[in-house]
Protein backbone atom coordinates (compact mmCIF):
# COMPACT_ATOMS: atom_id res chain seq x y z
CA UNK A 1 0.00 0.00 0.00
CA UNK A 2 2.72 2.52 0.95
CA UNK A 3 4.12 2.28 -2.91
CA UNK A 4 0.46 2.49 -4.62
CA UNK A 5 0.33 4.93 -7.14
CA UNK A 6 -3.06 7.37 -7.22
CA UNK A 7 -5.17 8.48 -10.42
CA UNK A 8 -6.69 11.56 -10.22
CA UNK A 9 -9.83 9.78 -9.30
CA UNK A 10 -8.19 7.39 -6.79
CA UNK A 11 -6.52 10.77 -4.91
CA UNK A 12 -9.70 12.68 -5.16
CA UNK A 13 -11.37 9.75 -3.42
CA UNK A 14 -8.50 9.34 -0.75
CA UNK A 15 -8.38 13.21 0.11
CA UNK A 16 -12.40 13.24 0.18
CA UNK A 17 -11.96 16.21 -2.34
CA UNK A 18 -13.19 16.76 -5.91
CA UNK A 19 -11.63 15.82 -8.70
CA UNK A 20 -11.53 19.27 -10.03
CA UNK A 21 -10.12 20.86 -7.10
CA UNK A 22 -6.89 17.97 -6.89
CA UNK A 23 -6.31 18.65 -10.31
CA UNK A 24 -5.95 22.71 -9.71
CA UNK A 25 -4.26 21.99 -6.42
CA UNK A 26 -1.85 19.93 -8.94
CA UNK A 27 -1.55 22.22 -11.36
CA UNK A 28 -0.50 25.20 -9.42
CA UNK A 29 2.26 22.43 -7.44
CA UNK A 30 0.49 22.71 -4.03
CA UNK A 31 0.01 19.04 -3.83
CA UNK A 32 2.49 16.61 -4.86
CA UNK A 33 2.09 14.74 -7.91
CA UNK A 34 4.10 13.99 -11.17
CA UNK A 35 2.64 14.17 -14.66
CA UNK A 36 3.10 10.54 -16.82
CA UNK A 37 1.48 10.63 -20.17
CA UNK A 38 -0.35 13.51 -19.64
CA UNK A 39 -2.18 12.63 -16.64
CA UNK A 40 -1.60 13.66 -13.63
CA UNK A 41 -0.43 10.34 -11.08
CA UNK A 42 0.29 10.92 -7.34
CA UNK A 43 2.52 8.78 -4.78
CA UNK A 44 0.56 7.42 -1.74
CA UNK A 45 3.25 8.54 0.62
CA UNK A 46 3.58 11.47 -0.61
CA UNK A 47 -0.24 12.31 -0.62
CA UNK A 48 -0.72 10.82 2.84
CA UNK A 49 2.31 13.23 4.53
CA UNK A 50 0.27 16.20 2.19
CA UNK A 51 -3.09 15.60 4.00
CA UNK A 52 -1.71 15.34 7.02
CA UNK A 53 0.19 18.25 6.91
CA UNK A 54 -2.61 20.24 5.41
CA UNK A 55 -4.83 18.39 8.45
CA UNK A 56 -2.98 19.91 11.26
CA UNK A 57 -2.64 23.33 9.97
CA UNK A 58 -6.18 22.94 9.53
CA UNK A 59 -9.39 25.42 10.99
CA UNK A 60 -11.50 23.88 13.39
CA UNK A 61 -14.26 24.12 11.09
CA UNK A 62 -12.40 22.61 8.57
CA UNK A 63 -11.63 19.92 10.41
CA UNK A 64 -15.04 18.87 11.43
CA UNK A 65 -15.76 18.85 7.35
CA UNK A 66 -13.11 16.65 7.05
CA UNK A 67 -14.35 14.43 9.33
CA UNK A 68 -17.80 14.81 8.21
CA UNK A 69 -16.91 13.49 3.98
CA UNK A 70 -14.23 11.11 6.02
CA UNK A 71 -17.01 8.95 7.91
CA UNK A 72 -17.14 5.13 7.36
CA UNK A 73 -18.92 4.10 4.09
CA UNK A 74 -22.42 2.41 4.10
CA UNK A 75 -23.16 -1.00 4.38
CA UNK A 76 -26.34 -3.06 4.85
CA UNK A 77 -26.38 -3.81 8.08
CA UNK A 78 -29.87 -5.48 8.55
CA UNK A 79 -30.39 -8.87 9.58
CA UNK A 80 -31.30 -10.42 5.79
CA UNK A 81 -28.06 -8.87 4.23
CA UNK A 82 -25.44 -10.95 3.44
CA UNK A 83 -21.90 -9.02 4.13
CA UNK A 84 -19.25 -11.86 3.15
CA UNK A 85 -19.39 -11.09 -0.40
CA UNK A 86 -19.09 -7.47 0.28
CA UNK A 87 -16.35 -7.83 3.18
CA UNK A 88 -14.54 -10.25 1.63
CA UNK A 89 -13.12 -11.50 -1.61
CA UNK A 90 -10.85 -15.28 -2.33
CA UNK A 91 -7.89 -13.19 -3.36
CA UNK A 92 -7.67 -12.29 0.21
CA UNK A 93 -7.59 -15.79 1.90
CA UNK A 94 -4.63 -17.29 2.59
CA UNK A 95 -5.24 -21.13 3.18
CA UNK A 96 -1.72 -22.54 3.71
CA UNK A 97 -0.24 -20.62 6.50
CA UNK A 98 3.14 -21.90 8.28
CA UNK A 99 3.12 -19.39 10.91
CA UNK A 100 4.16 -21.26 14.66
CA UNK A 101 3.78 -18.51 16.48
CA UNK A 102 1.12 -15.98 17.53
CA UNK A 103 3.61 -13.03 16.87
CA UNK A 104 3.69 -14.72 13.49
CA UNK A 105 0.36 -15.13 12.76
CA UNK A 106 -0.55 -11.16 13.58
CA UNK A 107 2.29 -10.30 11.00
CA UNK A 108 1.24 -12.83 8.21
CA UNK A 109 -2.76 -11.31 8.87
CA UNK A 110 -1.11 -7.71 8.40
CA UNK A 111 0.15 -8.96 5.31
CA UNK A 112 -2.66 -10.60 3.88
CA UNK A 113 -4.71 -7.04 5.12
CA UNK A 114 -2.06 -5.02 2.82
CA UNK A 115 -3.23 -6.96 0.05
CA UNK A 116 -6.61 -5.64 -0.25
CA UNK A 117 -5.31 -2.03 -0.74
CA UNK A 118 -7.59 -1.09 1.83
CA UNK A 119 -5.07 -0.45 4.09
CA UNK A 120 -4.06 2.87 4.74
CA UNK A 121 -1.52 2.33 7.60
CA UNK A 122 -0.06 -0.76 7.95
CA UNK A 123 2.20 -0.70 10.43
CA UNK A 124 -0.33 1.05 13.15
CA UNK A 125 -2.98 -2.03 12.16
CA UNK A 126 -0.16 -4.42 13.42
CA UNK A 127 0.32 -2.33 16.70
CA UNK A 128 -3.59 -1.92 17.40
CA UNK A 129 -3.64 -5.88 17.20
CA UNK A 130 -0.30 -6.25 19.57
CA UNK A 131 -2.30 -4.26 21.91
CA UNK A 132 -5.54 -5.70 21.82
CA UNK A 133 -4.07 -9.15 22.14
CA UNK A 134 -2.56 -8.15 25.26
CA UNK A 135 -6.03 -6.86 26.62
CA UNK A 136 -7.38 -10.34 26.17
CA UNK A 137 -6.80 -12.88 23.49
CA UNK A 138 -9.29 -12.87 20.22
CA UNK A 139 -9.13 -16.78 20.19
CA UNK A 140 -12.13 -18.71 20.97
CA UNK A 141 -12.81 -22.19 21.54
CA UNK A 142 -12.95 -24.77 18.67
CA UNK A 143 -9.40 -22.98 17.04
CA UNK A 144 -10.91 -19.88 16.08
CA UNK A 145 -9.41 -16.23 16.32
CA UNK A 146 -11.75 -13.29 15.27
CA UNK A 147 -8.68 -10.80 15.42
CA UNK A 148 -9.34 -7.07 15.29
CA UNK A 149 -7.57 -3.69 16.03
CA UNK A 150 -7.98 -2.30 19.57
CA UNK A 151 -10.06 0.86 17.84
CA UNK A 152 -11.57 1.31 15.21
CA UNK A 153 -11.02 4.39 13.18
CA UNK A 154 -12.20 5.21 9.39
CA UNK A 155 -8.65 6.84 8.84
CA UNK A 156 -7.25 3.39 8.72
CA UNK A 157 -8.67 2.44 6.15
CA UNK A 158 -10.30 3.10 3.18
CA UNK A 159 -13.32 0.87 3.41
CA UNK A 160 -14.21 -2.19 6.18
CA UNK A 161 -12.75 -5.67 5.06
CA UNK A 162 -12.49 -8.96 6.30
CA UNK A 163 -9.19 -11.18 5.54
CA UNK A 164 -9.17 -15.10 6.21
CA UNK A 165 -6.27 -16.98 7.21
CA UNK A 166 -5.42 -20.53 8.32
CA UNK A 167 -2.39 -22.32 9.47
CA UNK A 168 -1.10 -25.69 8.43
CA UNK A 169 -0.28 -26.54 12.05
CA UNK A 170 -2.31 -25.59 15.22
CA UNK A 171 -0.65 -22.13 17.00
CA UNK A 172 -1.29 -21.13 20.54
CA UNK A 173 -3.20 -17.98 20.85
CA UNK A 174 -4.53 -18.06 24.33
CA UNK A 175 -7.82 -19.93 23.71
CA UNK A 176 -10.08 -19.45 27.15
CA UNK A 177 -9.65 -23.92 27.06
CA UNK A 178 -6.38 -23.47 26.39
CA UNK A 179 -6.97 -24.99 22.91
CA UNK A 180 -4.64 -24.02 19.93
CA UNK A 181 -5.87 -22.06 16.98
CA UNK A 182 -5.21 -22.54 13.27
CA UNK A 183 -8.35 -20.40 11.26
CA UNK A 184 -8.08 -16.99 11.64
CA UNK A 185 -10.24 -14.16 10.60
CA UNK A 186 -9.22 -10.34 10.63
CA UNK A 187 -11.89 -7.94 11.12
CA UNK A 188 -11.30 -4.17 9.78
CA UNK A 189 -14.25 -2.10 10.22
CA UNK A 190 -14.32 1.81 9.94
CA UNK A 191 -16.33 2.31 12.94
CA UNK A 192 -18.02 0.38 16.02
CA UNK A 193 -21.66 -0.39 14.38
CA UNK A 194 -19.99 -2.27 11.51
CA UNK A 195 -17.68 -4.16 13.72
CA UNK A 196 -19.96 -5.65 16.25
CA UNK A 197 -22.42 -6.57 12.71
CA UNK A 198 -19.90 -8.30 11.29
CA UNK A 199 -18.06 -9.67 14.31
CA UNK A 200 -21.90 -11.49 15.41
CA UNK A 201 -22.66 -12.66 12.16
CA UNK A 202 -18.83 -14.40 11.75
CA UNK A 203 -19.68 -15.97 15.28
CA UNK A 204 -22.87 -17.47 14.32
CA UNK A 205 -21.56 -18.89 11.44
CA UNK A 206 -18.67 -20.47 12.95
CA UNK A 207 -21.18 -21.95 15.86
CA UNK A 208 -24.13 -22.20 14.63
CA UNK A 209 -23.00 -24.41 11.29
CA UNK A 210 -20.17 -26.97 10.02
CA UNK A 211 -18.39 -24.03 8.65
CA UNK A 212 -15.18 -24.34 10.65
CA UNK A 213 -15.24 -28.15 9.83
CA UNK A 214 -15.49 -27.75 6.33
CA UNK A 215 -12.67 -25.14 6.27
CA UNK A 216 -10.45 -27.62 7.28
CA UNK A 217 -10.67 -29.90 4.60
CA UNK A 218 -9.61 -27.76 1.98
CA UNK A 219 -6.97 -25.15 1.37
CA UNK A 220 -8.27 -23.87 -2.13
CA UNK A 221 -8.95 -20.01 -1.43
CA UNK A 222 -12.11 -19.83 -3.71
CA UNK A 223 -13.66 -23.18 -2.21
CA UNK A 224 -13.14 -21.22 1.62
CA UNK A 225 -15.12 -18.21 0.09
CA UNK A 226 -17.48 -20.48 -1.42
CA UNK A 227 -18.29 -22.07 2.01
CA UNK A 228 -18.37 -18.90 3.69
CA UNK A 229 -20.86 -17.18 1.48
CA UNK A 230 -23.08 -21.00 1.47
CA UNK A 231 -22.73 -20.99 5.57
CA UNK A 232 -23.75 -17.37 5.58
CA UNK A 233 -26.87 -17.70 3.63
CA UNK A 234 -27.52 -20.50 5.75
CA UNK A 235 -27.41 -18.17 9.20
CA UNK A 236 -29.55 -15.65 7.55
CA UNK A 237 -32.18 -18.46 6.80
CA UNK A 238 -31.96 -19.16 10.04
CA UNK A 239 -32.81 -15.51 11.43
CA UNK A 240 -35.99 -15.91 8.98
CA UNK A 241 -37.76 -18.95 10.54
CA UNK A 242 -40.51 -17.91 12.92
Amino acid sequence: MPFRIFSLAEAAEYLHLPEEAVAELGRRGEIPCEKQGGRLIFRHNAVDEWASRRLLASSEEKLKDFHRRSTAKYHDLSDEAAIVPSLLKPEWIEGGMTCRTKASVLRQMVDLADRTELLCYRDELLESLVEREKLCSTALSGGLALLHPRNHEPYMFEDSFVVVGKTVGQVPFGSPDGSTTDIFFLICCQDDRIHLHVLARLCMMCHQTSLLMEMRGTNDPRELHRLLVDREQQVIQQTRLP
